[in-house]
């Protein structure tokens, strides 16, 4: 019987999926060692609390002015005989209140809120584009037509209910989301930042203009009956 050999060679390599198994030989005149970086470190204290320190005082002194220099808009006490007329939510609550004008009161109060909530608990348990890469970075023809389809399905259900304030930012971001995909020979420099966006960005930008856009509109451009009116006039 003849017998084999193992045959060890020394080197140096970084890929463990190429070379999973590696002998280390330490001797007694050598030892494991750890390189610190040689970086500026700095305390937490002093640097750190007591710059927001100075912050924090500073913005309450701000705050403090501003509130001896002007009055609060508060309106003269509720009647309750007397109900206005549109009577608005907060401004923080004013997006969904524009959304109860397209949507049934299920869907714009409670299915809506549910899934933005879900959304921001469950999303960040999902390894989605760690590395953070462009949107049309890989599988560019297979991720436009995925793109193309579900915003061609959420189009037709805001033109369903007719919801022009969700709808017109939507198709504001799929254009710009759109003209990133093609490949220009001197694009912009608005479209090379688009260009170099992941999707992660996209739906947050998507997300905040909508959000906004509700917000604006609940605001300024709704008169009595929740009509649509201009605030100059």
């Amino acid at each position: 019987m003849s017998e084999t050999k193992n045959s060890f060679e020394a080197g140096v390599g970084s890929n463990a999926l190429k070379t999973p198994e590696r002998v280390v030989f330490i001797t007694s005149k050598t030892s494991a060692q750890v390189k610190e970086r040689a970086d500026r470190q700095l305390m937490s204290y002093p640097q750190l609390i007591l710059r927001e320190v100075i912050a924090f005082e500073v913005l309450t002194i701000v705050l403090v002015i501003v509130a001896l220099a002007w009055d609060a808009p508060l309106e003269q006490l509720a009647n309750p005989l007397l109900t206005p007329n549109p009577a608005k939510a907060p401004w923080y609550f004013l997006g969904l209140q524009e959304l109860l004008h397209y949507f049934p009161p299920l869907v714009a109060g409670i299915v809506i809120p549910t899934l933005v909530v879900v959304a921001l608990v469950v999303i960040p348990y999902f390894n989605v584009n760690i590395k953070g890469e462009p949107l049309w970075a890989a599988d560019r023809s297979r991720r436009f037509l995925i793109f193309i389809v579900s915003v061609g399905l959420l189009l037709i259900f805001l033109g369903l209910y007719r919801a022009w304030t969700v709808l017109v930012p939507t198709v504001a971001i799929a254009g710009l989301t759109i003209v990133s995909f093609f490949q220009l020979k001197r694009p912009y420099r608005l479209i090379s930042f688009l260009q170099t966006r992941p999707l992660s960005w996209w739906v947050m930008t998507w997300f905040i203009a909508v959000s906004l856009t509700l917000t604006v509109v609940g605001t300024f451009f709704r008169g009595p009956g929740w009509s649509w009116v201009w605030p100059w006039r």
